[in-house]
Protein backbone atom coordinates (compact mmCIF):
# COMPACT_ATOMS: atom_id res chain seq x y z
CA UNK A 1 0.00 0.00 0.00
CA UNK A 2 1.35 3.37 -1.38
CA UNK A 3 1.33 6.10 1.57
CA UNK A 4 1.63 9.68 0.72
CA UNK A 5 2.32 12.47 3.48
CA UNK A 6 0.09 15.95 2.76
CA UNK A 7 2.57 18.95 2.33
CA UNK A 8 2.93 21.81 5.59
CA UNK A 9 0.69 20.00 7.55
CA UNK A 10 -2.06 20.62 5.59
CA UNK A 11 -2.00 24.07 4.41
CA UNK A 12 -2.06 23.56 0.66
CA UNK A 13 -5.36 21.25 1.09
CA UNK A 14 -7.03 24.05 3.61
CA UNK A 15 -6.29 26.79 0.99
CA UNK A 16 -7.44 24.81 -1.90
CA UNK A 17 -10.70 24.12 0.58
CA UNK A 18 -10.94 28.30 0.72
CA UNK A 19 -11.04 29.04 -2.73
CA UNK A 20 -12.99 26.16 -3.61
CA UNK A 21 -15.19 27.46 -1.28
CA UNK A 22 -15.65 23.68 0.52
CA UNK A 23 -16.28 22.48 3.90
CA UNK A 24 -14.75 19.33 4.29
CA UNK A 25 -18.27 17.94 4.25
CA UNK A 26 -18.54 19.38 0.80
CA UNK A 27 -15.38 18.06 -0.25
CA UNK A 28 -16.20 14.79 0.68
CA UNK A 29 -19.42 14.88 -0.78
CA UNK A 30 -17.55 16.02 -4.16
CA UNK A 31 -15.08 13.14 -4.08
CA UNK A 32 -18.13 10.68 -4.90
CA UNK A 33 -18.16 12.99 -8.60
CA UNK A 34 -14.33 11.17 -9.07
CA UNK A 35 -14.83 8.12 -7.41
CA UNK A 36 -15.52 4.77 -9.79
CA UNK A 37 -17.57 3.16 -6.96
CA UNK A 38 -19.68 6.69 -6.25
CA UNK A 39 -18.58 6.09 -2.45
CA UNK A 40 -15.74 8.62 -2.39
CA UNK A 41 -14.48 9.29 1.09
CA UNK A 42 -16.08 10.56 4.62
CA UNK A 43 -16.18 13.74 5.76
CA UNK A 44 -13.86 12.43 8.91
CA UNK A 45 -11.24 11.51 6.35
CA UNK A 46 -11.15 14.85 4.93
CA UNK A 47 -10.83 16.24 8.75
CA UNK A 48 -8.15 14.14 9.56
CA UNK A 49 -6.23 14.93 6.73
CA UNK A 50 -7.06 18.90 6.11
CA UNK A 51 -7.15 19.30 9.75
CA UNK A 52 -4.33 20.92 12.09
CA UNK A 53 -3.41 19.50 15.53
CA UNK A 54 -3.38 15.95 17.31
CA UNK A 55 -6.24 14.29 15.42
CA UNK A 56 -4.40 15.18 11.92
CA UNK A 57 -2.87 12.60 10.30
CA UNK A 58 -0.24 13.07 8.20
CA UNK A 59 -0.31 10.06 6.22
CA UNK A 60 -2.69 9.03 3.55
CA UNK A 61 -3.70 6.04 0.75
CA UNK A 62 -3.06 7.31 -2.57
CA UNK A 63 -6.33 6.66 -3.60
CA UNK A 64 -7.53 9.18 -0.77
CA UNK A 65 -5.01 11.63 -1.84
CA UNK A 66 -5.74 11.27 -5.50
CA UNK A 67 -9.75 11.70 -4.62
CA UNK A 68 -8.98 15.04 -2.82
CA UNK A 69 -6.39 16.20 -5.14
CA UNK A 70 -9.06 15.77 -8.09
CA UNK A 71 -11.86 17.06 -6.16
CA UNK A 72 -10.18 20.25 -5.40
CA UNK A 73 -9.06 20.12 -8.96
CA UNK A 74 -5.68 20.64 -7.67
CA UNK A 75 -2.46 18.46 -8.95
CA UNK A 76 -1.50 15.73 -6.80
CA UNK A 77 1.59 17.04 -5.90
CA UNK A 78 0.56 20.37 -4.89
CA UNK A 79 -1.39 18.88 -2.17
CA UNK A 80 1.57 15.94 -1.39
CA UNK A 81 4.37 14.95 -0.95
CA UNK A 82 5.32 11.31 -3.71
CA UNK A 83 6.77 8.72 -1.91
CA UNK A 84 10.72 8.09 -2.71
CA UNK A 85 12.29 5.76 -5.07
CA UNK A 86 13.52 2.78 -2.99
CA UNK A 87 16.97 1.91 -2.93
CA UNK A 88 17.00 -0.83 -0.69
CA UNK A 89 17.40 -4.40 -2.14
CA UNK A 90 16.49 -7.21 -0.92
CA UNK A 91 17.79 -10.58 -1.59
CA UNK A 92 16.40 -13.97 -1.39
Amino acid sequence: MTLLLRKAAGKPIRDAMKRNGLSGERLAEATKAHDGTGRGISAGTVAKIAGKGETAADECRLRTAWLIAAALDEPLQKLFSMPSVSTDTVER
